[in-house]
């Protein structure tokens, strides 16, 4: 029997008026179960130190162990013993051109999907899609494809603002970058707005938090999601093989 996926990703790690992390604290210690030993992967923010310094006494004030894969001697190893991932938040870019970089995308897969329990916070959340496309980052690294881990079907667009009627801004609204993103792509999208995170587990994606998400189709109108909202027929279902 193949383990079961085990999946939280969330639009942002720290909501406004909160600590980093608190407001899905639940649910990490929920997602996680009886792991106790997360691997953390700094690579989207340039002080990595200072980054694993902050998850670590995060995680630690909840009871779990965190180590930093950018301090690992043998990197594929540490990922092939983790009892759980974490990727977090920063640049896309520069994240999945690091894990790119150091062939750690395919260990990480295979990991996910022998049962391990994967944590996504923003960029992590982004990765954890089929590719990068529609994140909002500025690309200030070139990976050498957009492709990404492809743990679930759809892609992610983390930190969803609705556009704003009163808004003198003349630019383009994220909701028509996602629709120009649908123009040229078929995978659906899921906008999620910040406080927002799915849960992923086997075949089932669940929408989770206080804000809510849009869920943007190639050819159809967007679809509003709320909390509580059970998602895979919309977005699709992870991959179990």
């Amino acid at each position: 029997m193949k383990p079961a996926l085990r999946i939280l990703l969330v639009s942002n790690s720290t909501l406004h008026g909160r600590g980093y992390l608190d407001h899905v604290e639940e649910e990490i210690r929920d997602v996680l179960g009886p792991a106790r030993q997360v691997l953390f992967f700094p690579f989207a923010l340039h002080d990595r130190d200072g980054y694993a310094a902050k998850a670590r006494e995060r995680f630690a004030a909840m009871g779990y162990e965190l180590t930093s894969a950018h301090s690992a001697t043998d990197q594929r190893k540490a990922v092939a013993d983790a009892d759980a991932i974490f990727i977090g938040g920063g640049n896309t870019f520069r994240l999945l051109k690091a894990l790119q970089d150091l062939e750690l995308l395919e260990p990480i897969r295979q990991r996910i999907r022998s049962g391990a329990p994967y944590i996504g916070s923003s960029a992590g959340s982004n990765v954890a899609g089929p590719t990068i496309k529609t994140t909002k980052d500025m690309p200030i690294v070139q990976p050498r494809s957009f492709d990404a881990l492809g743990l679930v079907p759809f892609q992610i667009s983390p930190h969803f603002q609705d556009p704003d009627p009163n808004s003198k801004h003349m630019g383009e609204t994220q909701e028509e970058r996602i629709l120009q993103f649908l123009e040229e792509n078929e995978t659906p999208v899921l906008g999620m707005r910040e406080g927002a995170w799915v849960r992923v587990e086997n075949r089932s994606v669940l929408l989770k938090g206080s804000t809510g998400a849009r869920i943007f189709r190639r050819g159809e109108k967007p679809i509003e999601a709320v909390p509580g909202d059970e998602i895979s027929a919309l977005v699709g279902a992870p991959d179990d093989r």
